[in-house]
């Protein structure tokens, strides 16, 4: 693929799998268009991004959690670039009793992990029909497969992302543009969200993926056409296999405990 004067975007990209797909996206020579929150060190990412891969960088800082936004940021990428891949990864978790929470925090997650990829893939998508070959990957999470007492909005957002890629893929098979999900687990994204993981005990320690290994893994499967990527296939067989009835109250506990501690 002719990707000199062509792009890849990702969402969420000033740190953690975000950060690590435009890593892996660059060391292939892959133009890129970097989307985060402000004031997330994404010009120096750029940057640097530029000078050790020599290819074109462009950074844009939004909230991605207004639609206003979201609808400015998609009008500036048709209106400049020639779009071959979009990684919607931006997301927003959180754990909190749901009578605690406030309607600014659902909303938010709402927001962000739904609408935010529903309206960008939208809006890009006739940007991507009109290239040779294009690609959208869609980071879900294994919480789409079960829902989270304490963390009630994040896993059924993620079930809709899930839901919504198979769903694109098929409409979009006899087109040039190739759909994929991928539904990680818990990543090193930083010292805080490791610490906040171990106390979940055992399951949380064992489960918790490296953000490179699983970029460098989507990467390579999308390429590949994998409409479903697992960069954790045990969890995802035990997942898969449990009934709700054990999941539920098993995967509740465990983020009891990490509220407790």
């Amino acid at each position: 693929m002719d990707t000199k004067e062509s792009y890849a975007v990702v969402t969420g990209a000033s740190q953690g799998l975000g950060k690590a797909f435009a890593e892996k996206l660059a060391e292939k020579g892959i133009n890129l268009i970097l989307v985060s929150l402000p004031n997330q060190n994404l010009t120096e990412l750029s940057q640097a991004l530029e000078e050790k891969y020599h290819i074109k960088v462009h950074c844009y800082e939004v909230d991605l959690s207004v639609n206003e936004n979201v609808l400015k940021l998609t009008e500036w990428l048709n209106s400049s670039f020639n779009i071959h891949i979009l990684i919607n990864n931006a997301g927003l978790g959180g754990t909190k009793k749901f009578t605690e929470a406030s309607p600014e925090y659902i909303n938010t997650i709402l927001q962000v992990n739904v609408t935010a990829t529903s309206l960008i893939t939208h809006q890009l998508l006739p940007n991507l029909l009109k290239q040779p070959k294009a690609y959208i990957l869609n980071v879900s999470s294994m919480a789409a497969f079960s829902p989270i007492g304490f963390k009630t909005v994040y896993p059924a957002s993620k079930s809709f992302i899930h839901s919504f890629s198979r769903g694109l893929h098929e409409e979009l098979k006899d087109t040039n543009v190739f759909v994929s999900v991928v539904n990680p687990g818990a990543m090193k994204t930083n010292a805080d969200v490791c610490k906040r993981i171990e106390k979940q005990g055992v399951w949380g320690r064992l489960t918790l993926l490296n953000p490179d290994k699983v970029a460098a893994r989507c990467i390579r499967q999308l390429f590949k056409k994998d409409s479903v990527i697992m960069v954790n296939p045990i969890s995802w067989l035990v997942m898969k296999i449990l009934p709700i009835w054990i999941k539920l109250p098993l995967m509740t506990q465990a983020i009891k405990r990490e509220i407790k501690a």
